[in-house]
């Protein structure tokens, strides 16, 4: 073994002996965090893979951070340690108390809850460099102020956000993998070729390990004050009884400008018969897992899947694939103070793997995905407001022709599947995390499950703001 090889092998022996006494207290703490994927089974492997200090030793409070392989998931803490006892405002941050090894003595807590630590990891951010196995960068077109004061976002359960002045927000990633997350990837491909309806990225870091690609763990972009979250807009238009036509048709128009500067900025696509029969396989697949874990689906299972079937017998010339969102609803979208729609959120659905995440595919995945949201939104009040869905979805079509050229409904095969595959996937959602809501994509499934009326032509373009809507719901749905 070469002299640095050695150097490493005891640099990382003693980094695990360090680490190992905090092992007990993580073990318990990991399983009760919103982001932790592996909720309702114990922790059967724990392993350090890196951990680095990004303060100078003795400083107080410490900042470590830790990467850990637990049962083959990778995981970013980071954590502060201080003296017993944390004061009154961190309780809530506590992880534990070390009782051996070298932070015998000290209180171990989630570091993000700590305005002095999240103020440290924002001056990190402003200075380029490498820290151990972490670089951090910045877009030098791009400085950041010092001195802004942190609070962290509330809600959020696959990762953790800090907002600093009201200027800019920080994502950290918590399940993390090999390859640059699109969160980072794609906005910077947006900036690059001129697109605003995504905010640029103005600072991120990684993880550099031996032997892989980079792992991303964090990006910084501006914070769009000010802005209504799509979703919550939607409901308070509903709610109110009030027509969303006009925001739809916007955000239509918005996610088309996306979608064409994805595919001029980043490899395009056309997925050929076997590609696309792989593609209507994989939604089969996934539609017989969900039937085995939710019954509720059973009777519609033949009908579900012919519209994959049809997918899979309808290409000849392929489908165009490209660069996409993959998680696009109406909680992904930001209207903003001066009345424009931005998408946000780029990172995919997290139970994906990256490398899936990062592979061209059919926009018309997005627009499923948006086009469900609107359902959703209709079926989240009593009485339900079927006219004001259907209305909102066809805003959000005639919005998106209005930019490409081409409306999604006139592909009524793959639209057909996406949505259907979508309604799978919520209905497996629902029925793992809140069952009181598992009746909105049956009310999908069924309808998706009907055999397919005979192509008629679209109906005529909705005038935006003129879309009969319901009347305000008597109450939400429990």
């Amino acid at each position: 073994m070469s002299e640095a090889a050695s150097a490493r092998s005891r640099l990382a022996a003693d980094r695990a002996a360090g680490i190992a006494p905090l092992e007990p207290m993580l073990r318990a703490w990991l399983p009760a965090q919103r982001w932790f994927a592996g909720k309702g089974r114990a922790i059967s492997r724990l392993r350090t893979v890196s951990a680095a200090e990004l303060l100078p030793p003795g400083s107080t409070p410490g900042l470590l951070h830790l990467l850990l392989d637990v049962d083959g998931d990778c995981y970013q803490l980071l954590l502060g340690i201080r003296p017993s006892p944390l004061p009154p405002a961190l309780g809530p941050a506590l992880i534990g108390h070390v009782e051996s090894g070298p932070y015998t003595g000290r209180t171990v807590y989630e570091a993000l809850g700590d305005p002095r630590l999240a103020s440290m990891l924002l001056e990190r951010l402003r200075s380029p460099g490498a820290l151990g196995p972490l670089r951090f960068d910045r877009d030098p077109g791009a400085p950041v102020p010092a001195g802004l004061t942190p609070r962290p976002l509330s809600g959020e359960q696959t990762n953790s956000s800090l907002i600093y002045g009201d200027a800019y927000i920080l994502k950290v990633f918590r399940r993390v993998g090999p390859g640059v997350n699109p969160d980072l990837e794609l906005p910077r491909a947006l900036a690059a070729a001129g697109c605003a309806r995504v905010p640029a990225p103005v600072a991120w870091y990684e993880a550099e390990l031996p032997g892989g690609e980079p792992l991303t763990l964090g990006v910084l972009q501006p914070y769009l004050r000010g802005s209504d979250d799509g979703w919550q807009l939607a409901l308070r238009r509903l709610g109110a009884g009030a027509d969303f036509t006009a925001e739809a048709h916007a955000l239509g128009r918005a996610t088309a400008e996306v979608h064409s500067a994805l595919a001029a900025a980043l490899p395009t696509l056309a997925l050929g018969p076997e590609q696309t029969a792989r593609l209507a396989a994989g939604m089969t697949a996934r539609l017989a897992a969900t039937v085995r874990e939710v019954p509720a689906l059973q009777p519609y299972e033949a009908g579900l899947r012919g519209a994959f079937d049809a997918l899979a017998a309808s290409r000849g010339a392929g489908v165009p694939a490209q660069r996409i969102h993959g998680d696009l609803h109406l909680g992904q979208t930001l209207r903003t103070a001066d009345g424009s729609w931005a998408l946000i959120d780029f990172e995919g659905e997290p139970a994906r793997p990256l490398a899936d995440r990062r592979r061209p595919e059919p926009a018309v995945r997005d627009i499923a995905g948006i086009l469900r949201s609107f359902d959703y939104a209709a079926r989240s009040h009593r009485p339900f407001a079927p006219a004001w869905a259907d209305a909102c979805r066809s805003a959000f079509c005639e919005g998106y022709a209005r930019t490409t050229g081409r409306d999604p409904r006139e592909d009524p095969v793959l639209l057909r599947a996406y949505e259907t595959d979508k309604a799978v996937y919520e209905a497996r959602y629902e029925s793992r995390h809140r069952p009181d809501w598992l009746h909105v994509p049956m009310a999908a499934i069924r309808r998706l499950s009907e055999p397919q009326r005979p192509a008629h032509r679209m109906p005529p373009p909705v005038t935006p703001g003129t879309t009969p809507h319901p009347k305000p719901p008597r109450r939400p749905l429990a």
